[in-house]
């Protein structure tokens, strides 16, 4: 089962500051100084360079929410933010086809340099996992582990095609999914978009982000005749693994998986736990922004006070939004049964705190109401 909704929902007064604030100065920043605007002594004008930032961020919310039939819950938050274009997407399917409907497929596809490349891996990489028979009731590690790498490679090798014919050559995108048995919980990786899984309150395990500067990244990269400067391949890309941006895997005589940008998912087994609780599938919008471990403890006390699940995500991009996320930000939480439940202790120091907020507001509000009347040249006192 699965709903979905879009559009606004209340952002606390705090993160409204912020972003009139923020606004100020990303605008300043991209428009002041004759920024792509100035005039030469002979009188042509600079070539105008968009802005890959909006003076304005997009608050609106993209959220769903499902159920699978063995108890799993999920949701998903997505929203633009102060980036120019929306080059996120995302698969959330809670029961797989004919003999998988005890399995469920989760994915984010953070996009670069375009939309097009997310959107067509979104659409296919599924079905290229599948399609290489690895997967089915048996459950054997090994060979869903092979499955994704395959479903991987061979993805990327139809996008080139429909890349060349279509033009998408310099697009690409990071992918993390997940993939839950009823044994185990698989994690295929590709980029800098990361996964969590906790429990009991602790973050058990996460995916490594494939960034240019890491060791063997940095070898592979300089091994295809590339270099990496100001942390990035060439001094341009800032991720190292990706489906697409096919100019950095153009080296003769080496496979795709030893290319500049490698395609290849790396590819984690965690055997499932009745200690399981939930485990988050996100862009680096959010990590970029929250610590593993501050992003788990948020997720379990909003928990104990929230039973919507998209709200909770949506409070998740509100802090992202809070704390200075510039990126599109997506994020999909996926809860077992053995995710935390409604605290009536919690719920009462909750609602004890925003009662001691907002007599603290009201009290600044007064008196700042009353500096203003005392200080007016109509005040009556000296």
């Amino acid at each position: 089962m699965r709903t979905a909704r879009k559009g606004s929902m209340e952002m606390p007064a705090f993160v409204r500051q912020l972003v009139k604030v923020t606004e100020k100065r990303v605008s300043s920043f991209f428009k002041g100084g004759g920024y792509g605007g100035a005039e030469h002594t002979d009188g042509e004008r600079e070539e105008v360079i968009p802005s890959p930032y909006l003076d304005r961020p997009i608050l609106d919310k993209l959220t769903e929410e499902g159920c699978s039939c063995w108890g799993l819950t999920y949701a998903l938050c997505s929203m633009q933010g102060w980036r120019a274009n929306m080059e996120d997407y995302h698969n959330c399917v809670p029961q797989l086809g004919t003999g998988l409907a005890d399995w469920s497929f989760f994915a984010v596809f953070d996009g670069h340099a375009g939309n097009k490349v997310a959107q067509y891996v979104s659409q296919h990489l599924l079905d290229q996992v599948l399609a290489t028979g690895g997967i089915g009731p048996e459950d054997h590690p090994d060979r869903v582990r092979g499955s994704f790498t395959d479903g991987f490679l061979h993805t990327d090798k139809h996008l080139l095609t429909a890349a060349r014919r279509e033009g998408w050559e310099r697009g690409g995108t990071t992918v993390t999914s997940t993939l839950i048995s009823p044994r185990y919980i698989y994690f295929a990786n590709c980029g800098d978009s990361r996964a969590m899984l906790c429990q009991a309150g602790q973050v058990c395990f996460s995916t490594e982000d494939h960034k240019p500067y890491s060791p063997l990244e940095r070898e592979r990269i300089e091994s295809a005749g590339g270099s990496v400067s100001l942390q990035r391949i060439n001094g341009s890309l800032a991720v190292s693994r990706a489906l697409g941006d096919f100019s950095y895997k153009g080296t003769v005589n080496r496979p795709p998986t030893q290319q500049m940008v490698s395609p290849e998912p790396e590819v984690c087994v965690v055997e499932r736990s009745p200690g399981d609780e939930f485990l988050v599938l996100a862009c680096d919008g959010v990590w970029d922004t929250v610590s593993n471990e501050e992003l788990c403890a948020f997720i379990q006390s909003r928990l104990r006070v929230c039973t919507d699940l998209r709200d909770v995500c949506s409070q998740v991009i509100d802090l992202c939004l809070y704390k200075g996320s510039l990126d599109n930000i997506s994020i999909i939480l996926v809860c077992f049964p053995g995710a935390p439940q409604l605290s009536a202790e919690a719920i009462h120091q909750e609602a004890e705190l925003e009662d001691l907020l907002e007599s603290k507001v009201a009290g600044a509000v007064m008196w700042q109401s009353l500096c203003a009347y005392l200080y007016s040249p109509t005040s009556v006192y000296p």
